[in-house]
Parts: structure tokens; C-alpha cells; sequence
């Protein structure tokens, strides 16, 4: 089935240039190899981009190297997002998809090799893998083995799993003493003892109710029986008994295996059994039995407790160390491997008593204890007294007042460090909880919490707290999407100090969690209240070579620059200069040059020659010694291809064929020529496609060959080009040589033999010990004009740079297997001029949208663009005496640069635009 393109009733996968080519590339490959394609596979629901698999399995190693390493497919599978239900089945089809679309193009075009013939590769199922050498020779194709629904074995694995099993003689015959352990259970076949001749004909009753005894009239036309005993039958029918003829094995009945009951896989039962054996022996012993006890539970019997998840609510709750640890212990290790599935509103409490467990660490600093009340009125007991309900707007300034412990960082006692492990568990079992959306939104409420993070971020500067102030850090980066802050609030102030410390990850945590804050709320995050010192800070940072810290700095400034009255604070306070130049060097960040020729025409087709183009003469001496018809079937595609729009009189190509194989006088006669009419029916036979012999209407009948035309230069039995000399033939004539050779070793030795006339040893090299003077003659080259060479070496070496390289060297395999596919283009085809065009290729996602460090910087210029001119500074500086506005200040000495991105980086354009439209209007 050839391919053709499928109806596309929904928008592509890929709308890049790079993936329109690709398809195009890949639908050609297909139609030349006469295999089915189709430009949009889905595996289960979802649509495969092939142009994204190819470059994942060739990233890999190629199609063997996958199918070879285990479980590779999966891997592949994940990165396409097919999900975790059915992952082999999801698997293995996608490894068919590229087996059968993908494959025999990566064979040709990544590793150069003739895929091999589709009925061994497309028309195959994918299980396996060994493409590279696969041949008709060295493949066996699978059998079919189907179980008794008629099921065959299924390949759904992904990874080809566990390769189908053999059956031995002993499940193939379970009449042999085997046991059939697979499959439903088939009849055995026929058996034929060896039995002496009885000469009886009384039927036993092992003889089934259905059979027969044959006839004497039929007794010599039995059917001959099968089986594995057939190797030896008794010469004569006639005298066999009716017993051992209608002789049938009893089938094989499978074992029924139960496990023994012990107490370790069985405590239940093998305690009941127990039981029965007791009481069996004390009654007949003649001891009373003990009494049953129905209805009652016993203490510690009948109830297995509760499940780890309580018992590690209840042991937090209980107030004790060690029941503290245990609990903190467990829930370490539930909420790190069940994360996804430990949700806060699933066990009561649990956040809560974390929060209490965490609000103890400053009693370890301080001399507080901090009680929660829940009030409505608002009422504070003592400073000791934290807000339930709406938070403790001042708890910076109590900490502050609490007299501070004299904590050692060198030497903590053993009691301290076990109290600061469990709150640094308590603060890990937190952290990891809260990465799972809903338990953020859960906590995000309690008020307890937002007082703790406080809190830890204004712990002393001591070694010993720098995880618990991460894991802090890492609470709130998740929590301030769901919060609104005002500039007193104090986490807000908490998380704009730790921007002044020397904790690069302290400092990356923080931008995130302020350039989050409301992020999934209607409130607008303002950023009010940011110091001078931080952003001056945050400006230098977009300096540095650190691209996870400038993307953070970019995400903090797109926030900060959307608000009015921020940009009026950074005109009044900073100097934007440098940031405006920064933003436009970022604008190419890990840019990459891609240099792209599109066609300024159509290709166009040459003109047709006047005459056959000559044979080498080592082709010649081959064709003149093949025998017929293969040898004007040779002669023909060597000499012309075909052509749909052209045509050639038959009786010319009848001549041109007899003047080049019919013998001259005095020669020996070689092959016999073929008749006129079985050379023209060869003719369609060598090009079936498109040629055929046809009558040419007009005033003057023509006979002629439509569908073929003469070829510009020969070609070998392979398909290749020979490479014609372009020797002048004359120093001051444009006339070449033209002879046509194939090999540059051939073409070599012609030029010195025939052109230069130099001397030719017996060992076949060139005499280099006369001095002469040698000049190239080759088409336009001028090399040796002015000085000639005087060496035969020198003018040789010159001579083998316009020679065509040095074929390839092809593997062995390449000898088998059918003939190498068509040439995407004709011979005669001339292409058409093509313009080169160079762009910029950034950060893209997988929607080939714009992404990562461009985009940011492009939309941080876009606010200032916008904002400045509504700002009060710029108003300032517009009424001044020969004022000049800060956008024209700013942006018009970057402005050709500004241009020349949107020029070049397509995926920035429309970003870019809105820029320089910005700009303008301002």
C-alpha cells in the first residue's frame, strides 16, 4: 500500500517549519518504499509527534540500542506523557509506531545502511530488534502460536517482555508422561501400540461409545494414524486387534496443589486446627473441655489496632518524647513515599499538632512557651500568647523582647539536639506535605503557621538552624500563592530580609516565594515596601552567570515593574541604565544561529542532448560481454531515465543500439543483437513505469518511446554517476575532454596518460624525473598559468583536488537486499537559486511558545515601556527646561538592538513588537 496523506480534521501536533519538512521527508521515504504512512499515530488518545520520537530514539543510540536495553521503551514512553495505566501495551505500541514509520529511515539516513526489504521489516510485527543486520538470509519469520480461544500471544509488553516459551515433547504430548501446564487441554492424538497378533476382534470396554469396528471391506483403507508412536506400525492391518486399534490413552488430569498450613503463612487456621487437635485429645483423655467465652472480646485479642497513619496522630498528640519520635520518624518516610496520597483533611488534627511541634523550637533560643488562643475579641493574655485566629501582627517585636538563651553552635547538649531533630522532622514532614496543592490550600488558613515561619526566619544566625530556616523557606515558597500580604506583615518583612544574606539558596527560595504571593488569588501582589538596598541587589544579581538566579531576579522584577507607582520608586531611587542594557543582552540568552536556504523559484528541467552521452570504455567491455535481453536493459539505464513529458523515436533508439553493439569488420562477434521488436518490448520492460511504445499522430506517423529521455552523464549498473573530464582540449578553447570514468583513480591516470602525456612505468606510476613544464587545463583553473609546475609530483598533487572524492566504503550486506530507492530528484532537474536566511532560535516550550530567560526579560522592558510615562518622575523630567522622557532616556540608545531581535528571533516577534510599540506611543 503506498502512502498517502491522511485528512488532518484537527491542527498539527508541530506547526514549526522543521516539523512540516520533517513529515514532507518522511511521506516521500514512505511513497518510494511502498509502505504505508501515517503522519499522526496515537497511541491510546494521544496523538505522537514523530519528529519529536525519531530524535528521542536517535538521542538513545537508534532503534536497536532501545530495544536491546530493558525497559527502555517505558522510558521513551514517559517523556510523550501516555500515563501509568497499561504502560507495557502503551509502550509497545509506540515501539510499533516507530518500527514501522520511523525505522527504515533512520537505517538510511543516520546510519547510511539499505534498510531492509519491507516484507521483513514494516509487514513484521515490532517484537525484537537486530535491523541494522537484518537480511532475507539470516531472518526467520515468527510462527503463530494461538492458545485454544484462539488468542495469539500478545507483544503488549513494550520491552517485548518475556520472550514466547517453547513447549517441550512432554507439553506437546501430554499422553507421554508429561503434564500440560499451559493452555486448555487438548485431546492426544492417536496412538498404535506395538501388540503381537492376537487375532481377536472382541471390543474391551475401554473402547469409547462412539467407535466403531471398521468393516472387512474398509479394513485396508484405515486412515493412517499420528503420533509420536507411529515410528513403527505393523505390517499388516488386517491382523490387528480391535483393542489395541481403538486404543486411546485416559487424558492427563492436572494436579490441584494447595499450600500447607503453617504459622507463618496461616496463623489463623493452623491455630483453629491446633485447637481441634486439643480438644480431640483431651476428650478422649476424658478432660473437660474449656469453656467458650462468646461474645466477649479478651484484652488484646480480636482487634489488630489502629493503622500507622493514627497511631502517628495519637503518639504527636500525646505530648511524650519517645512517642514524639516515633510518630516524627514515621511520618518523615509516609510523607517523602505517600506524599501524593496524605492529605491533612483525612486526619484531623495532624496539622495542628505539627504546628505545635514546630512553634517549640523557640523555646529552645528563648525563654518563651508560646500558647495558642483562639479569641474572637482579640485579646492578647501575656506576650507569650499567639493569635489562632488572624495571626500575631507583631511577633517579631515579642521574640525580640524574650531574653535569648546561651546556645553554644560548637557544643549543643545531647537533649538539645533531640529536641531540634524532631522539630527539624516535624519541619520536613511539613514541607513535603504542602508540595501536594491541597494541603497548601489547607494550611494556608492557619494562622499558627504563618507565625512560625516567622519565626524561624528570625531564629539567631547559627549553624544548627540553617535546615530548619530552609525547610521554612521552602514552606512559604509554597504557601504565598494562596496569601495576601500588606508591607507591615510580618513573614512579608521576614521574606524580604533574607534577600540581604549570603545563602544563595536562602536568597533563590525567597524571590520565589515573593514573586508568588497571591498568585491564585484576585488580590494583585503590589510589592510595596521592597527596601532600595534588595533591589539594587536583585539588579546586580542579572549580572551574575547563574541562570536559575537571574531567572528568579526576572520573575521578582516582571512582578514588581507591573505596578505604577514601583516604577516611579525605581526613576527616584536607581539608576536603569545598566538594567535597561542587562534586559537587552538577555533578549539572547543561549541564543542559537539557524541559517535556513528557501527556494527563490521552482527547479526546472535542462535541455534535452543531441546525442547519447559516451561510455566509458570498462563499461563498454562489461556490457559488450552480458548476454541478452540484460544487456540492452543495461545499456538503457545507463544511458536514459525516465521522463514523463519526453519521447524518443523508436528507430532511433534501434540504431543507436545496433551501432553501438553490432561488431565492425574483421572484429569478433561477441552476444547476438536482439530483434527490432523484442528490443522495443525490453524497452518497457526496463522503465515499466512511465514508458511505453506508442503511435505518434500527424501528417507523418511516428513510432515512438514516450516516457524516457537521454541522459546529460551515464550512470554505472548502480545508479551512480560517472564523472566526465573537463580537460580543455585546447588552452585557449572552452571544448572539453568529456570522457566519462567512475572511479577518481581511472580519471587520474587518464588526465596524465592522455592529457599530459607523461611516462608510464611498468609498475604502473609516472616517471618523475624529468623536468618539464606542466599547466592545468581544467575547466577554469589557473593555478599553473603564470609558473608553470616542473615536477610531474607537484602538478599531480595539484590535479587530485578537482577530482571527485574517494566513494565511501560500503559494508558487505550492501550486496544483498533489493536495489537502492529512487533519487528524490531526476537528473535533469535543475535546482532553483535558494536565498539563505539566518535567524535566532531561544528557550521554547513543548508548545513552541517562547519560555525561560528571553521571554522574562522581554515582558520586564515591556512594563517599564509601558509604566514610565505614567509616572510622576517622568512628568518631571518631560517639564523640564529641554526635558527629555525617561522612555526616550532609556530606550533609544537600545532601540537598533530592540529592532534587530525582532527581526531575527521568530518567537520573540510578537513580544517584541508590543515593545516597540510601547515605545513609540510613550
Amino acid at each position: 500500500m503506498m502512502a498517502q496523506p491522511m485528512q488532518e480534521s484537527s491542527p498539527p501536533l508541530d506547526s514549526s517549519p522543521e516539523y512540516a519538512d520533517f513529515i514532507e521527508k518522511l511521506a516521500a521515504y514512505h511513497e518510494r518504499r511502498g509502505t504505508e504512512f501515517v503522519r499522526e499515530p496515537k497511541v491510546g488518545s494521544k496523538h505522537i509527534n514523530l519528529l519529536k520520537l525519531f530524535k528521542v530514539v536517535v538521542q538513545r543510540g537508534g532503534y536497536d540500542r532501545v530495544s536491546d536495553e530493558k525497559l527502555a521503551w517505558r522510558k521513551v514512553g514517559q517523556e510523550f506523557d501516555l500515563g501509568s495505566a497499561n504502560l507495557p501495551a502503551l509502550a509497545f505500541t509506540l515501539k510499533s509506531i516507530y518500527y514501522r514509520q520511523l525505522a527504515a529511515y533512520e537505517i538510511s539516513t543516520i546510519h547510511g545502511k539499505e534498510p531492509p526489504p519491507k516484507e521483513i521489516l514494516e509487514e513484521t510485527s515490532a517484537k525484537g530488534g537486530g535491523l541494522l543486520t537484518r537480511t532475507l538470509e539470516n531472518y526467520s519469520f515468527p510462527k503463530k502460536h494461538a492458545d485454544g480461544l484462539g488468542n495469539d500471544h500478545s507483544d503488549a509488553s513494550g520491552d517485548d517482555g518475556t520472550p514466547a516459551r517453547d513447549r517441550n515433547a512432554s507439553e506437546e504430548t501430554p499422553g507421554s508422561g508429561g503434564r500440560v501446564t499451559r493452555g486448555l487441554r487438548q485431546a492426544p492424538p492417536q496412538r498404535i501400540l506395538f501388540q503381537p497378533d492376537t487375532q481377536s476382534s472382541r471390543q474391551t470396554r475401554h473402547v469409547s461409545a462412539t467407535s466403531h469396528a471398521p468393516s472387512p471391506s474398509h479394513s485396508n483403507h484405515q486412515q493412517q494414524p499420528r503420533g509420536a508412536s507411529t515410528s513403527y506400525n505393523p505390517s499388516s492391518n488386517m491382523d490387528q486387534s480391535l483393542a489395541v486399534a481403538n486404543y486411546e490413552p485416559r487424558p492427563q488430569m492436572p494436579l490441584t496443589l494447595r499450600p500447607v498450613v503453617t504459622p507463618g503463612n496461616n496463623p489463623v487456621e493452623f491455630a483453629r486446627r491446633e485447637k481441634i487437635k486439643r480438644d480431640a485429645i483431651a476428650a478422649a483423655n476424658g478432660k473437660p473441655l474449656l469453656p467458650v467465652n462468646r461474645g466477649i472480646m479478651l484484652p488484646g485479642s480480636g482487634f489488630d489496632g489502629p493503622n500507622i497513619y493514627v497511631r502517628c496522630l495519637c503518639a504527636l498528640k500525646s505530648g511524650l518524647k519517645a512517642e514524639q519520635d516515633y510518630a516524627l520518624h514515621h511520618l518523615v518516610k509516609i510523607s517523602m513515599e505517600r506524599g501524593d496520597k496524605y492529605r491533612f483533611e483525612s486526619f484531623a488534627g495532624l496539622a495542628e499538632a505539627l504546628v505545635e511541634k514546630l512553634l517549640e523550637v523557640s523555646s529552645l533560643f528563648y525563654e518563651v512557651e508560646w500558647h495558642v488562643v483562639y479569641t474572637d475579641d482579640g485579646t492578647m493574655i501575656s506576650n507569650a500568647t499567639l493569635n489562632g485566629i488572624e495571626g500575631t501582627p507583631d511577633i517579631i517585636q515579642k521574640l525580640s523582647q524574650f531574653p535569648r538563651k546561651d546556645v553554644d553552635d560548637n557544643v549543643l547538649s545531647a537533649e538539645f539536639s533531640d529536641d531540634l531533630l524532631m522539630i527539624n522532622e516535624a519541619a520536613l514532614t511539613m514541607r513535603n506535605m504542602v508540595m501536594l496543592e491541597e494541603n497548601a490550600s489547607y494550611v494556608s488558613e492557619m494562622a499558627p503557621l504563618r507565625d512560625f515561619l516567622s519565626i524561624a526566619l528570625n531564629l539567631p544566625k547559627l549553624d544548627c538552624v540553617v535546615e530548619l530556616k530552609h525547610y521554612a523557606l521552602d514552606i512559604a515558597e509554597q504557601l504565598t500563592k494562596y496569601m495576601h500580604f500588606d508591607q507591615t506583615d510580618p513573614l512579608y518583612i521576614s521574606l524580604l530580609d533574607q534577600l540581604q544574606i549570603e545563602d544563595r539558596g536562602a536568597i533563590l527560595t525567597s524571590l520565589r516565594a515573593i514573586s508568588r504571593i497571591s498568585m491564585n488569588l484576585e488580590e494583585n501582589n503590589l510589592l510595596r515596601g521592597v527596601p532600595v538596598a534588595a533591589i539594587q541587589s536583585i539588579v546586580n544579581w542579572t549580572l551574575l552567570n547563574d541562570e536559575e538566579m537571574v531567572h528568579a531576579c526576572l520573575d521578582f522584577l516582571y512582578q514588581y515593574t507591573a505596578v505604577v507607582d514601583n516604577v516611579d520608586f525605581l526613576l527616584r531611587e536607581l539608576h536603569l541604565e545598566p538594567l535597561i542594557n542587562q534586559l537587552t543582552r538577555l533578549l539572547a540568552h543561549g541564543a542559537k544561529n539557524v541559517e535556513k536556504e528557501i527556494p527563490r523559484g521552482y527547479d526546472y528541467p535542462m535541455e534535452i542532448p543531441g546525442q547519447l552521452a559516451q561510455l566509458p570504455p570498462d563499461m563498454l567491455v562489461k556490457l559488450v560481454n552480458m548476454d541478452e535481453p540484460e544487456r540492452s536493459s543495461q545499456w538503457l539505464k545507463c544511458l536514459f531515465e525516465e521522463d514523463r513529458e519526453q519521447s524518443i523515436t523508436q528507430i532511433a533508439l534501434w540504431q543507436a543500439y545496433q551501432a553501438r553493439f553490432t561488431p565492425a569488420p574483421g572484429e569478433p562477434t561477441h552476444r547476438p543483437l536482439l530483434p527490432a521488436a523484442d528490443f522495443i518490448k525490453n524497452v518497457s520492460n526496463t522503465f515499466p513505469e512511465k514508458a511505453a511504445a506508442q503511435v505518434q499522430a500527424g501528417p507523418v506517423q511516428k513510432f515512438i518511446i514516450k516516457g524516457i529521455r537521454m541522459r546529460h552523464t551515464p550512470v554505472d549498473m548502480k545508479g551512480e554517476e560517472f564523472t566526465a573530464c573537463k580537460w580543455r582540449i585546447w588552452p585557449d578553447s572552452d571544448r572539453e575532454c568529456g570522457e566519462f570514468y567512475m572511479t577518481p583513480e581511472d580519471m587520474y591516470r587518464h588526465v596524465l596518460r592522455d592529457h599530459v602525456k607523461a611516462h608510464e612505468l611498468e609498475n604502473g606510476t609516472f616517471d618523475n624525473t624529468k623536468l618539464d613544464s606542466y599547466c592545468c587545463f581544467w575547466g577554469k583553473c589557473k593555478r599553473f598559468d603564470q609558473t608553470p609546475a616542473d615536477k610531474l609530483s607537484k602538478f599531480a598533487r595539484h590535479l587530485k583536488i578537482h577530482l571527485k572524492p574517494r566513494p565511501s566504503a560500503k559494508s558487505s550486506v550492501d550486496n544483498y537486499g533489493p536495489p537502492p530507492a529512487k533519487k528524490l530528484k531526476p537528473s535533469y532537474m535543475n535546482t532553483a537559486p535558494r536565498q539563505p536566511f539566518q535567524y535566532q532560535v531561544t528557550a521554547m516550550d513543548e508548545r513552541h511558545e517562547p519560555s525561560g530567560i528571553p521571554l522574562s526579560a522581554v515582558l520586564v522592558l515591556r512594563n517599564l515601556a509601558r509604566n514610565i510615562s505614567k509616572t510622576e518622575a517622568d512628568d518631571l523630567a518631560t517639564k523640564a527646561l529641554n526635558g527629555v522622557s525617561w522612555v526616550d532616556t532609556l530606550f533609544k540608545p537600545v532601540e537598533p538592538r530592540l529592532f534587530e531581535v525582532m527581526a531575527h528571533n521568530r518567537a520573540l516577534t510578537n513580544y517584541m513588537t508590543d515593545l516597540l510599540t510601547a515605545i513609540n506611543d510613550s
